[in-house]
C-alpha cells in the first residue's frame, strides 16, 4: 500500500511537472527544445499521410456502399459476426435482387409473352450484374481498403503513442534544464553571499546566507540536477531514435498503398468491363426479339399534305415487302449522295447475316436506305456490307 502512494505521488508530481513546463513554453516565459528540421518535416509527412488516407479510406467506403444509412442494420449484424468469429451469411444486392423480381414478374405474366421474355432477360442481365458488382466490392475490400484501415489502426496508432511519449521525454528534458538552471544560479548567488560580511543591523537577515553550509547545498543540488538532466537526455535521444525510424517507415506505407491502388484500378477496370460485355450481350440478345410496337409501322406523312389516311397502317402484305427488302442488304445499293464517314466507337459483333462486325476506331462509309429502323444504317467496309447500330458510330462531317 506504502507502495502504490509513494508511486502515485511520483507519478502527480512528474504530471504537475510536465503541466508547469508545458504551461510555460505556451506563455514564452521558459526555453523549449526545438527538433531538427528533418525531423519536423518527418511528422509533418506522417500527419498529412495519415489525413489523406483517411479521407480517402472513408470516400472509398461511400462509394463501394452508397447508402450506409440503409444498411445500418447490416452493419451491426456483420459487427455480431465478426465478434463472434463467425462467417457473415450471404445475401443478395440490389442488382441481384432486381433480376429476381423481374424473372419472377415473368413467370406471372407468362413467359412466352414479349413482355415476359424481355423481362427474364434483363433479369438475367440484372443478376449477372450484381454478380460482378459483389465480387468487385470483395476485391476491393481485401485488396485495397483492408491495408488503408490496417495502417490507421495499426501502424498510426503506434506511430501516435511513440510521439506522445517523445513529448513527455522532450518536457522532461526541459524540465530538467529549466531545474540545472535554477539551481547554478541559486549556488552563485550563495557563493557571493557567503562571501560578502552580513550586516546583523539589517531587518530581514533572512535574506542572507549566514552559513558556509548553503553553499555545499546548493553544489549537492547542481549535482543532483545535473544526474537527471543526463537521465532525461539518454531517454530523450532514445526515444527520437525510435519515433524517427517509425516515421520513416511512412515511405514503405505509401509503397504498399500505391500497389495497392494499382490493384483496385485493376479491379474497377475488370468491373465495368464485365458490365459493358453483359449489356452488350442483353442488347444483342433483345435484337433478336420482335418489337411489339413493330407490328403496326405508321406510313409518313405526305409532304404536299394530310389526308385521312395520313396514319393508316401497312397491309400486313406489304410490311413483309418492306420488312423482306430491308433485309436484303446485298441488294442494297450505295445512293450517289447522301453517304458519310463513320468512326466506330465499340467492337461489335453481327448477329446475323445481315449485319455488319465492327472494330473500335475504324473508318467505314454508312448511308440510310428508305423503310429501315432510325436506329440502324447500312454501313460499308470494302467488299463487305452489312446494317450496323447508330448507338456504335460517331458520323463525321
Amino acid at each position: 500500500m506504502d507502495f502504490n502512494v509513494k508511486k502515485l505521488a511520483s507519478d502527480a508530481g512528474v504530471f504537475f511537472t510536465r503541466a508547469v513546463q508545458f504551461t510555460g513554453e505556451k506563455f514564452g516565459q521558459v526555453e523549449k527544445t526545438e527538433l531538427d528540421a528533418h525531423f519536423e518535416n518527418l511528422l509533418s509527412r506522417a500527419d498529412s499521410t495519415k489525413n489523406w488516407t483517411e479521407k480517402i479510406f472513408r470516400q472509398t467506403e461511400v462509394l463501394l456502399q452508397p447508402n450506409p444509412i440503409d444498411h445500418t442494420g447490416t452493419r451491426i449484424e456483420e459487427f455480431l459476426y465478426e465478434k463472434l468469429d463467425r462467417t457473415v451469411p450471404s445475401r443478395p444486392n440490389n442488382g441481384e435482387l432486381l433480376g429476381h423480381y423481374m424473372q419472377d414478374a415473368a413467370k406471372d405474366f407468362g413467359p412466352g409473352t414479349p413482355y415476359g421474355s424481355t423481362l427474364i432477360k434483363v433479369g438475367d442481365c440484372e443478376r449477372r450484374l450484381g454478380g460482378a458488382q459483389r465480387e468487385f466490392l470483395q476485391t476491393s475490400a481485401i485488396s485495397f481498403l483492408a491495408p488503408l484501415r490496417n495502417f490507421l489502426e495499426g501502424d498510426w496508432k503506434t506511430i501516435s503513442k511513440e510521439r506522445r511519449l517523445l513529448e513527455n521525454r522532450r518536457l522532461d528534458l526541459d524540465s530538467s534544464k529549466a531545474r540545472l538552471k535554477k539551481a547554478k544560479l541559486a549556488e552563485s548567488k550563495a557563493a557571493c553571499e557567503g562571501e560578502a560580511v552580513p550586516d546583523f543591523q539589517e531587518t530581514r537577515p533572512r535574506n542572507y546566507v549566514l552559513s558556509a553550509s548553503a553553499s555545499a547545498l546548493w553544489s549537492e543540488e547542481v549535482d543532483k540536477a545535473a544526474h537527471e538532466l543526463r537521465v532525461a537526455q539518454t531517454e530523450f535521444d532514445r526515444q527520437a531514435e525510435v519515433t524517427r525510424l517509425l516515421l520513416e517507415g511512412i515511405s514503405s506505407t505509401h509503397v504498399n498503398h500505391l500497389r495497392c491502388l494499382h490493384e483496385f484500378v485493376e479491379a474497377q477496370t475488370a468491373y465495368y468491363k464485365q458490365c459493358y460485355l453483359h449489356m452488350q450481350d442483353l442488347q444483342k440478345e433483345l435484337g433478336r426479339f420482335p418489337n411489339a410496337f413493330a407490328g403496326n409501322p405508321v406510313l409518313p406523312m405526305a409532304s404536299g399534305g394530310s389526308s385521312p389516311q395520313g396514319n393508316a397502317t401497312l397491309p400486313p402484305d406489304a410490311a413483309s415487302a418492306v420488312e423482306t427488302d430491308t433485309l436484303k442488304i446485298e441488294e442494297v445499293q450505295a445512293p450517289a449522295t447522301g453517304t458519310r464517314k463513320a468512326k466506330v466507337l465499340y467492337d461489335y459483333d453481327a448477329a446475323d447475316t445481315s449485319e455488319l462486325s465492327l472494330l473500335a476506331d475504324e473508318l467505314i462509309t454508312v448511308y440510310t436506305v428508305p423503310g429501315m429502323d432510325s436506329d440502324w444504317l447500312v454501313g460499308e467496309r470494302g467488299n463487305q456490307k452489312g446494317r450496323v447500330p447508330v448507338t456504335y458510330l460517331e458520323l463525321l462531317s
